[in-house]
């Protein structure tokens, strides 16, 4: 007789993809207005790297420095359910 039973997939252990890197930008969310407002920012871990004119420009320099990610840029001022940045994780 076949087992009909739902699997269910065990937690994972490792943090969510991007989670350091999205409460890092939260946390200095006010500076980062102050400081870089329309810009995109972009974060490694909880670290700043820089504030960039335009979005290829972020993606250049995360690419060039930290190759496959995963990285967090974002345009700083835009209401965080707008989708105005982008999250790279190249496979």
């Amino acid at each position: 007789m076949p087992n009909n039973s739902l699997r269910v997939a065990p937690p994972r252990a490792e943090p969510l993809a991007l989670a350091t890197e999205i409460h890092a930008f939260e946390e200095r969310r006010v500076e980062l207005e102050q400081k870089y407002l329309g810009k995109f920012v972009l974060f490694y871990g909880a670290e700043l790297i820089g504030a960039f004119e335009d979005l290829n420009s972020a993606a250049k320099e995360a690419i060039a420095r930290f190759g496959r990610g995963p990285y967090l840029i974002r345009k700083v001022g835009v209401p965080s359910t707008v989708d105005a940045g982008t999250a790279l994780h190249i496979k």
